[in-house]
């Protein structure tokens, strides 16, 4: 009561941050006349001014005013288009490192043209990101004649380019490209053999279109560069065949499973368990199969990756479902992207998911990955100097954005008034009535002339709606993964009069739908338009649009509640654009999942009190609220997994930078030979204290094994046991510097063979490869801790802080590795001529090369969010109430996750 109080007498937050920046708008709009009159030279010559004063010691922020106007008055120009005062107001908040939250329509990529312009003039670069190549490519294209009439320079960061040319991209002022494509290079680039192959600047200001489609819901998602692991396919074809035995346990109630079936599923935890009777059954077709010995159990140590297998194929079977979360399509599966509906060509499942998948669908199986680097978008972007981003629908993620980047959400309000008409949802009892209801409302609607836009959850949902649109005589276009390329041309004329387009989730976001169709999309379509053919589809489009705003704009039908609210607003945003009529309403079931899972008992609770007849629906405020509610619970769940797995993540994180400075400064040096010195003195010391310990007495040398183990290691034979028969006065200290210095003057008679530049270039070579190749082998290793480190909660020990102390101690002893390994094989490697050097350094090339080939750039999801709703999880099992919760808090799950369901 006392905040809302306080909140009348000082505006929110939102409005105190508008207020002040409004004042530096009233400077902006101050400045226009003098902006005016400056010539096209004039305007032009402002950006070298601009560089000169910041050059100068003049703070970026003093600027903002003058850039803004520059902006402005040179959009007029260039593009004819004024940026309003709202878009001014975005432009500050995304210069402030915040999230901009602006409506559909209200023109964020104009909008993002005045950070852009602003922070290019330090000369450290921008990157401009966005969720796919063909909003990067327009939005690009279309700004490149405004940045280029002021003196700055585009690049677009695009999939597939070769090197040089994305080192062009990342060298322009301004570079647009995908989120995937950035974080795949900043890998590749920790990945290079030498300074040149690297393409990305030091990350400096990164401007993030779709800020919450990326930001949140691909957060937990890392983009990993993995290479072939050993090939295990037919493994995946032999245990496919035994599922379709095994029966799936029917639910007595929401809670009780019954006693029949061999596996139980847990929807909403995403997760397929054995019962003791499948158990039962699967050893024993295993052993019927040859796999598996008579008389094993599925669960002993020696059959872990034969779980593995069995886990990964029960899933594909029982929670993955063809043409809702993966297509099939030229023989290969496919992802389908469950917040945008969008395939994701290239990206696979881990954790032998994908091919589990494969064997289910009979086609090829490609070999399982072993990951070489890898990073999730949480810590990439963190690692940008600035950061800000813009969506239409931030607002419900404030709490996350603040807390996990550190970034405020500011609401821009609309240039005009929003008349959008919101209704409430329709709940029937079964998915059929649900569907004829939303037939007759489309009837209803394209009788009057007004374009419907049906929002579906997956594919198969709009295939649905599809078919029954279809029976029922009513044109219409599809807007889904399989039908991706003509994406833009479907939204671009979905406002025509009385046109029905079916559209699964956000397929389509960054493209407006222009009420009446688009006139422009008309225009690029003919040869060489006169003018008189433009102003005639002018003239035309103006009587279409007349005709859908009169007849109420475009109506939003939702098929299905999102699990998260901001995915609903983001469909209904799609209408009610720059101050357009418009509608809209979600249609739902007691059969939709979302109900389902997680709000059935209740409202099917009221629907029967109210004594529902078939057909009929109900329409309430607590109903709406009752669904919000069971939305909020999921947001809340899932924010939680996602911190938690951040925490995680974290300690990873501070590694990979660690690892990644010493490589690059590694790279950037061309004489290693002191590092090289000072760690051999390292890796000799402890190798003769494990044979002659610190001042220990004669007798407790082991002298021997000293000396095979330098020869084994270090292809050093010295006659220790004669040096101390003939000189009995030879003590422990002198012992230990002469070993040294032999292994020194060993190691100086090989350069002299091949030069002092040569050994240089060859100990850099060995450092780097060694350094790759242990943290590759450490990345799996911690991967594998992190598997079970939720185990730990059984010993009442805290799962997060076991996890850093053993992912510290492997860290340390990676680095002893690698000074080990570094100083054996240098020591080992016999180098007889340059040519040799050069030869194997060609060698070197040529399996980098080979390795880049064979490569996979996978955007796969992580493996641990425990209860995530989420397609892209793998194999766990079945959490009892009691357990651990598999989050990693080391509560029980009752009492952290569990308690939500």
């Amino acid at each position: 009561m006392l905040i809302k109080m306080l909140t009348k007498v000082f505006g929110s937050r939102n409005d105190r941050t508008l207020r002040r920046m409004r004042k530096v708008v009233n400077i902006i709009n101050g400045m226009e006349p003098a902006m005016e009159k400056l010539s096209d030279d004039e305007l032009k010559a402002k950006t070298a001014e601009f560089r000169a004063r910041l050059e100068k010691g003049e703070v970026l922020e003093n600027l903002i005013p003058e850039a803004f106007a520059v902006v402005r008055e040179a959009s007029k120009r260039v593009f004819g288009m004024r940026h309003f005062d709202v878009q001014l107001l975005g432009g500050m908040v995304l210069n402030d490192r915040c999230i901009a939250e602006m409506r559909t329509g209200e023109g964020k990529t104009l909008t993002a043209t005045l950070p852009a312009y602003l922070n290019a003039l330090t000369g450290k670069g921008v990157h401009v990101v966005t969720v796919n190549d063909y909003l990067a490519q327009r939005d690009a294209e279309n700004n490149r004649p405004l940045f280029e009439f002021l003196g700055m320079s585009v690049g677009i960061n695009m999939s597939g380019l070769p090197a040089p040319a994305k080192r062009e991209a990342y060298a322009a002022d301004i570079t647009y490209g995908t989120n995937n494509e950035y974080g795949f290079d900043y890998l590749r680039d920790n990945m290079a053999f030498s300074p040149e192959e690297r393409v990305q600047r030091k990350l400096h200001y990164a401007l993030v279109d779709e800020v919450d489609s990326i930001l949140i819901d691909e957060a937990r998602t890392p983009l990993i560069i993995s290479g072939p692991a050993e090939d295990s396919s037919e493994m995946y074809r032999k245990v496919n065949k035994i599922i379709p035995h095994l029966i799936r346990q029917e639910k007595e109630d929401s809670d009780t499973f019954t006693g029949e079936g061999h596996f139980s599923v847990d929807e909403k935890a995403r997760q397929v368990n054995l019962t003791e009777r499948g158990l039962v059954l699967i050893e024993e077709l295993l052993v019927q199969e040859g796999i598996m010995e008579e008389g094993e159990s599925l669960y002993s140590p020696t059959n872990i990756m034969l779980m593995h297998h069995v886990t990964a194929a029960l899933r594909a079977h029982a929670l993955f479902t063809r043409d809702v979360d993966y297509i099939v399509k030229d023989g290969e599966v496919i992802i389908v992207d469950e917040h945008t509906g969008r395939t994701m060509q290239g990206r696979r499942w881990s954790d032998g998911l994908h091919q589990a998948v494969e064997a289910k669908e009979g086609v090829e199986i490609q070999n399982e990955n072993q990951t070489l680097a890898s990073i999730t978008f949480q810590n990439y972007f963190r690692l940008y100097e600035k950061l800000a981003g813009m969506t239409g629908t931030a607002d419900t993620e404030a709490f996350e954005f603040s807390s996990i980047y550190k970034l405020d959400t500011v609401v821009v309000p609309t240039n005009r008034p929003m008349i959008r008409k919101d209704m409430a949802d329709l709940v029937y009892m079964t998915e059929a009535e649900k569907i004829q209801a939303i037939i007759e409302d489309i009837k209803t609607r394209t009788a009057a002339g007004q374009p419907v836009l049906v929002g579906t959850i997956s594919i198969e949902k709009s295939e649905v709606v599809s078919r029954e649109l279809t029976k029922a005589g009513i044109k219409h276009n599809v807007l889904n993964a399989k039908f991706h390329a003509s994406e833009a041309d479907i939204v671009a004329q979905a406002g025509y009069p009385a046109a029905v387009t079916i559209a699964t989730n956000m397929a389509g976001r960054g493209t407006d739908i222009m009420l009446g169709g688009s006139w422009q999309a008309e225009v690029a379509a003919l040869e060489n338009p006169t003018a008189e053919q433009i102003e005639k589809i002018k003239a035309d489009w103006q009587v279409r649009h007349d005709a859908v705003l009169a007849a109420g704009g475009l109506h939003i039908i939702g098929t299905e509640r999102h699990e998260s609210r901001r995915i609903d607003n983001q469909l209904r945003g799609r209408a009610g654009r720059q101050g357009d009529a418009g509608s809209s309403r979600f249609y739902l079931s007691m059969e939709d999942a979302l109900m389902r899972i997680f709000a059935s008992d209740r409202v099917s609770g009221m629907m029967r009190k109210l004594g529902m007849k078939p057909g009929e629906a109900i329409e309430h405020p607590w109903v709406t609220k009752a669904i919000a509610n069971a939305q909020r619970k999921v947001e809340s769940r899932n924010f939680d997994i996602r911190k938690q797995l951040l925490e995680y993540d974290d300690v990873a994180n501070d590694q990979r930078r660690a690892i990644y400075t010493q490589r690059n400064e590694l790279l950037d040096v061309s004489d290693v030979s002191e590092t090289i010195n000072s760690i051999r003195e390292d890796v000799f010391k402890a190798t003769i204290d494990a044979h002659i310990p610190p001042q220990s007495l004669e007798e407790m040398w082991d002298i021997e094994g000293l000396q095979e183990r330098l020869k084994n290691d270090f292809d050093l034979e010295l006659p220790i046991k004669e040096w101390l028969d003939k000189e009995p006065e030879l003590h422990e200290e002198t012992l230990r510097e002469r070993i040294l210095q032999s292994a020194v003057e060993t190691y100086q008679r090989k350069e002299e063979v091949v030069g002092a530049e040569m050994m240089r270039h060859f100990e850099k070579g060995v450092m780097l490869q060694t350094l790759d190749s242990l943290w590759k082998e450490h990345l799996a290793a911690m991967d594998y801790l992190r598997q079970g480190i939720h185990l730990r909660g059984y010993a009442q020990k805290d799962p997060k802080q076991e996890y850093k102390r053993e992912s510290f101690s492997m860290f340390a002893a990676m680095l002893e590795s690698l000074k080990y390994e570094v100083i054996s094989t240098l020591s080992k490697v016999q180098v007889r001529m340059p040519e040799e050097v050069e030869a194997m350094e060609q060698q070197r090339r040529e399996e980098a090369e080979r390795l880049a080939q064979m490569q996979q750039l996978s955007h796969q999801s992580d493996d641990e969010a425990a209860a995530e709703d989420l397609a892209a999880q793998t194999g766990e099992r079945k959490v009892g109430r009691n357990d651990p919760c598999p989050c990693g808090s080391g509560k029980k799950y009752k009492q952290c996750h569990g308690r939500l369901s």
